[in-house]
Formats: C-alpha cells, sequence, structure tokens
C-alpha cells in the first residue's frame, strides 16, 4: 500500500503573478508541481522538466540524456510506441521533447477534459520506459541519421565548432547529439544506469498551464511519482578559469555561402547584468531593426540570415552572432560586424533605439504568455532554472530600468578579444584570410 505523502502548497503572490494565477506545490520526496490557472482556455499544457542534459555527461556517454529522451517514446511496460502517440494525437492533442544542456522536457498539449490522460501518459513515459534492446538498437540508426543530417547543414555545424571553441575539453562544449563513437559504444546498460541516477524527483517539475484546478494536478501526480525516493539532485563540472577558451576554427566545405558564427563568453544566469545584456542582444541582432540586420543584410547586401542570441547557463554563458555570408566577402562582413560591437562600446545608445529594443522585449513576453504552451515553458524554465517562478511584470521592469550607461559599461566588459571565438564553415580558406579574422577581432581589444 502506498504512504500518503505530505505535500507542501505555497500560493505565489497570493495566487496571482500579474494575471498569472500560479501555485508551487512540493512533494515530500522533493518533486514539485507548478501551475497556471487559465479558466477562459479550452487547452491545457503539461511538462515533465528533469533538471539534467548535456553537461552532465561523461565524455564516455556524450549524447546519453538526447538518446534517453528518444527512447522514452519507444514504449513502456504497458504501452507500446503506437499506443503512446495514439493517446495523445488520437484525441487532438499535440506532445514531444527537447534536450538541453541543463534539462529534458518532454510536454504535451491537449483539450482541458483529456488532463488525466497527459499526466498518465507523460509519467508513464519517465517512470517505465522499457528501453527495450532492439528498440535502442534502432534508435541508434535514427540519431546516427539526426547527426549525420546536423553535419550537412553548415549552419548547425559552425554551432558545434563554437561550443568546442567557447568550452573545449568541457561539456558544455560538446555536441548534445554525441559522437559516432560514444552513439555506437552506448548500451542498455549505460543508458538505464544514466537515467536512474539522473532522473530524481528533487530535479524533476510537473508544470502545468491551461484551464486546469492546482489540488487536482498535485493529487494526480503525487499518484504518479509519489513512490520515487527523495534523493540528491545530481551534479556537473562547473567552468572554471582552468576552461580555456580558443578563438578560432576553420572547416572546409564545398558550399555556396561562407557560415559563421561568433561567440563572446560571458557570465551565467544569475547575473544581475543579464537584462541589460537582452537588450543588448536584442539592439545587435534580434530581430529586422536591428544593427546587424540593417547594416550586414540590408545596406551591403553580404547576408540573407544574421542574428544574435544569448545563452546563459548556471556558470556561465555566450553571446552568439550567427550568419550566412557571401562566401567571397565574409571578411567585409566581419569587419562590419566588430565595427558595430566597437560603435556599442564607445558610443551610447540613444534613446529612441533603447526605448525599441525594451518594447520589443516586453512585447514577447506579454505575447508568449497568452498561449498555454508559452507558460507552461515558463514556469517550467524558471522553477528548474532558479528554483521559484520569477514574475513576468518584474523581468520587465528589470528590462524598463536598463540606462545606455548600462548597456556600454557591458559592451566595454564583454566586446574583448579574449573573450570571442570565431567558428567558419566555408569553401578552402587561405592560412592569410584566418589570420585576417583573427586580426579582425583583435581590434576589440
Amino acid at each position: 500500500m502506498k504512504t500518503k505523502l505530505k505535500v507542501k502548497t505555497k500560493r505565489l503572490e497570493n495566487g496571482t503573478i500579474t494575471g498569472l494565477n500560479v501555485r508551487e506545490s512540493r512533494l515530500a520526496n522533493g518533486l514539485r508541481v507548478v501551475s497556471s490557472t487559465m479558466p477562459h482556455v479550452e487547452s491545457v499544457s503539461m511538462g515533465i522538466w528533469v533538471g539534467v542534459g548535456g553537461r552532465y555527461e561523461a565524455r564516455t556517454v556524450s549524447g546519453a540524456s538526447h538518446f534517453i529522451e528518444h527512447l522514452l517514446f519507444k514504449g513502456t511496460e504497458r504501452r507500446s510506441a503506437r499506443a503512446i502517440t495514439q493517446s495523445i494525437e488520437g484525441r487532438g492533442g499535440y506532445f514531444n521533447a527537447f534536450t538541453q544542456e541543463e534539462s529534458t522536457c518532454y510536454y504535451a498539449r491537449i483539450a482541458y477534459d483529456h488532463l488525466p490522460r497527459i499526466i498518465d501518459v507523460l509519467s508513464d513515459m519517465y517512470l517505465h520506459p522499457r528501453l527495450n534492446e532492439n528498440d535502442i538498437e534502432k534508435e541508434r540508426g535514427v540519431i546516427m541519421e539526426e547527426m549525420m543530417m546536423y553535419r550537412d547543414q553548415p549552419h548547425q555545424h559552425v554551432q558545434d565548432m563554437l561550443g568546442e571553441l567557447l568550452w573545449p575539453n568541457h561539456a558544455l562544449g560538446r555536441p548534445l547529439i554525441g559522437t559516432a563513437q560514444t552513439i555506437t559504444g552506448m548500451t542498455r546498460d549505460k543508458l538505464s544506469g544514466f537515467k536512474s541516477k539522473k532522473y530524481l524527483a528533487g530535479n524533476t517539475v510537473c508544470a502545468f498551464a491551461g484551464r486546469i484546478d492546482h489540488d487536482d494536478c498535485v493529487a494526480r501526480v503525487e499518484e504518479q511519482f509519489g513512490e520515487l525516493r527523495r534523493q540528491r539532485a545530481p551534479t556537473y563540472p562547473t567552468v572554471s578559469s582552468r576552461v580555456v577558451q580558443q578563438h578560432l576554427a576553420v572547416a572546409a566545405r564545398d558550399i555556396e555561402q561562407t557560415h559563421m558564427a561568433i561567440g563572446i563568453r560571458l557570465f551565467g544566469r544569475h547575473d544581475r547584468r543579464r537584462y541589460a545584456l537582452r537588450v543588448l542582444s536584442v539592439i545587435l541582432g534580434e530581430n529586422m531593426s536591428s544593427r546587424l540586420f540593417q547594416v550586414v543584410r540590408e545596406r551591403h547586401g553580404l547576408a540573407y540570415s544574421i542574428h544574435a542570441g544569448i545563452h546563459l547557463y548556471e556558470d556561465t554563458g555566450v553571446l552568439d552572432i550567427s550568419a550566412g555570408l557571401d562566401r567571397r566577402r565574409y571578411l567585409k562582413a566581419l569587419r562590419l560586424i566588430v565595427r558595430e560591437l566597437k560603435r556599442l562600446k564607445d558610443t551610447a545608445v540613444g534613446a529612441a533605439e533603447l526605448r525599441r529594443a525594451k518594447d520589443y522585449i516586453t512585447g514577447q513576453i506579454r505575447i508568449g504568455l497568452e498561449s498555454t504552451s508559452h507558460q507552461m515553458m515558463w514556469l517550467g524554465d524558471q522553477t528548474l532554472s532558479y528554483g521559484m517562478v520569477a514574475d513576468p511584470e518584474e523581468s520587465i521592469r528589470e528590462v524598463m530600468a536598463v540606462t545606455p550607461d548600462q548597456l556600454q559599461r557591458l559592451a566595454v566588459w564583454a566586446f574583448r578579444f579574449r573573450r570571442t571565438s570565431i567558428a567558419v564553415v566555408a569553401p578552402a580558406m587561405p592560412d592569410q584570410d584566418q589570420q585576417a579574422l583573427l586580426e579582425c577581432t583583435r581590434e576589440l581589444g
């Protein structure tokens, strides 16, 4: 007979976070349930978030998190892979999963009256995967094909190269999918052992958003997960000064474009400068109004796609600029990019441009929170990353408080040669051009 667990529940901000009816509960074994009730919608989204990803993997099992993500869809002790799919899609729902460096998420969206179904199916996948040898062999081939697909996509391959430059000889610098060697050597014992050590109650969050009742969700989650033992959450090697960043990697490919990824290694997600960093990223390259899009694409016609974005982890992060460039004029494009980075260091951002960037960020937050899927993602990611659900309006206030001086000081600190790495996939590149790439970035100081 199952012992009834004590459940600690708290209502955040008296039940409301800027109009979001958010509540959080913690089972006695440490598993957390967080929800946002949206009574006006007809659907519900659920995600099972696990605090484990690529950076938790030893080199010998690189790709294990992603491999396990695949296998959880292949069947459980009481459901076949087809039965899992039909349980959700057969009721008009949608489900999927993704693996990141620090988390894995299995999620579904369905009409609200089928909520018990997705709780049962997703928890069954998490708790009782069959990890069948035959399934492992078939999925090994699938993952190898996925790996080859990414290698055939230069814009993806250049990102993998950039990670190796930013965090060499560290799990963060390895591709999430693993390598041909590690995937070939992945056995059932390795996968089962990894899952049993990493999928724990204490690093698992069940997030819900939509037409739901929080207490009902907690009761159903407790029924499924209550027998999990309390265990200490797994850890991973941190990024220290011994992880020495490298500056340039070039791969020759017979392709029509030159694909370039520039990474600037930064601080982690808990740094207060993350709000200024987001504003800086938008100004630099997150939309069509950005400086890089206007200069590199619109004014000079050197790229179809150019974009900036940020990725922050627990203890490190990166501002990433990626572009597909004219194969004959990539050096000119890099000089224009470096010029814009230097301009952000030398000259304060004007009031109108700053306001546009802030309005873009706040608009993206508010538009996203109209969706059950986005709210569920917000709840799960915030709970795993920060241990609590941040009020979106508090995040907006922090963004709106960013000043031109903060942006300039951040740019001066961040945009330095020693923090910068460049990965390039291109047709054969002369040695002098490689030196020119380095000399150009050295202009950052």
